[in-house]
Formats: C-alpha cells, structure tokens, sequence
C-alpha cells in the first residue's frame, strides 16, 4: 500500500547527532537578542523640543479660556523690524488691526503699538479661537510690515504670550497698562503723570470708559475703526466699579511674559 508523501516525511528519522529541523539539543545556542527601539524625548538629560533663540516665551501649558474672561496677549517683533510707533508703521497696521479684529470667535477689544511689540486685550470663545484669532492677526501685521519694509520672512519673534483676567479690579488695572503703557518708556513722549495723555498709537480714541473724553473719539464714520465692542460682563461693565480711566493715570506693572 503507497503512503501519501507527508506521511512518508512524517517517518523519516533525523540523522545521528541532528536535532530536528528548528530545534537546538537541550537548549544549545539559543540566545535571547535585545529588542531595539528608536526613541526621541522622555525623562532624561538634554530630552524635548529644544527652545530657539529667538523665542521669547517657553512652551509651557496656557491658561484656560472661556468667553467670559479676557485675554491680555503680547506679541514681540524680531531685531530687524522698524520702529512701530510711526505714521507710516500706523498706516500700515490699522488695515491688519480692522481685518483681524472679529475672527474665529476672537475679538480684538483694545490695543497699544509699541517700538518693539504690541499688547492687545482681547476676547475669545475657546483656547483654540484665541490661538486661530492671534495667528490671522500675526499673518496680517507681517504681510503688512513685510510690505512696508521691502522685505520677506518671519516678523515676530517665537510665541505670544497670555494671560487671562477673572476679577473686575484686575480688568480695570490691565486696560489702564495697555492703554497707557506708553508712560513706561521715555521715548515715547507721554507726559509726567497727573497730566491727561492719551497716547495715538492705542485705541484710546475708541475707548469709552475715560473720566474726560477724548479730544476726538471714533465716531463710527466711514472707515471701520480697529477694535470693536466687548461682550464679556468684565470688559464691559464689571471693571466700571472700581471708577472709570483718568488720562493722566501711570499704569502699575502687571506680570511680565517669561523671558
């Protein structure tokens, strides 16, 4: 009787001294190998995304947001960037300021121009419509500065920093800094304090909380002025309890952004 092939090879013994295809006698030579993995980051020295030196703030978790608190946001310009606080650099903003201002659920409220960097308080829905909101103003007032300057490439320097407010007198306390933050440096001609100021390269002119108004406020004509109106309780009326803003007022220094 013929036997199928696989159980002729069934049968077949292996030679002397062999061990069967696959197998190793007792345990001889079989060695466990490492396993071997590539891998980037975790706790160790000189581990994660290596901070450039152009970053202005590290990359720690931001603050939680919601629409009912407003955001102060400060964004530094890179060295090679012209002064800001001139006609031509004003001309060249308020286009970027009034086609940012309402975006993604992020409002843009108020605003001073700096040398170096600009401070807006701001209003957002999320986390995500601040960083949406920031990041189609940033690409703005670059395509704008660009075009000013002749120039292309990068205008601010790493990440904008933010901060939000929860209490009324703290509100009160971040308008008078935005608006009045010119007062900290000396080129910028502000007045000694006590005198009434009202700095133009800011939306003070839009502004409607000063104890003495303006010599000439935004009255709403034919071009869109660069902020618009608040929603949040805060910024628009729970600040008002602790007394509306004096022109002559120095603002006091409020928590700088992580160098």
């Amino acid at each position: 009787m013929n036997r199928s092939r696989r159980q002729r090879r069934q049968s077949r013994s292996p030679r002397p001294g062999r061990a069967p295809r696959g197998r190793k006698p007792n345990g001889a030579g079989a060695v466990q190998l490492p396993l071997l993995f590539r891998s980037w980051g975790g706790a160790r020295a000189g581990a994660g995304r290596k901070r450039r030196p152009s970053s202005g703030v590290p990359h720690v978790a931001r603050a939680r947001v919601t629409r009912h608190d407003p955001i102060h946001v400060t964004l530094r310009l890179r060295p090679h960037v012209w002064n800001l606080r001139t006609a031509r650099a004003a001309r060249a903003l308020r286009p970027a300021f009034q086609r940012a201002r309402d975006r993604f659920g992020f409002r843009l409220i108020q605003f001073s121009v700096q040398r170096t960097h600009l401070h807006i308080v701001a209003e957002a829905e999320s986390a995500r419509s601040l960083a949406r909101g920031v990041q189609g103003l940033s690409i703005r007032v670059a395509r704008s500065l660009n075009r000013l300057m002749g120039r292309h490439g990068p205008v601010f320097a790493g990440r904008y920093h933010a901060r939000a407010v929860r209490t009324p007198r703290a509100v009160r306390a971040l308008l008078v800094y935005v608006l009045q933050n010119a007062r900290h440096h000396r080129w910028s001609g502000a007045p000694r304090p006590g005198r009434a100021w009202f700095d133009p390269h800011s939306s003070a002119r839009w502004f409607d909380g000063w104890r003495r108004p303006h010599p000439s406020p935004g009255d709403g004509g034919a071009e869109a002025p660069p902020v618009v109106p608040p929603r949040s309780w805060l910024l628009s009326s729970g600040w008002r309890r602790h007394g509306l803003l004096d022109p002559g007022e120095v603002p006091r220094v409020l928590a700088r952004p992580p160098r």
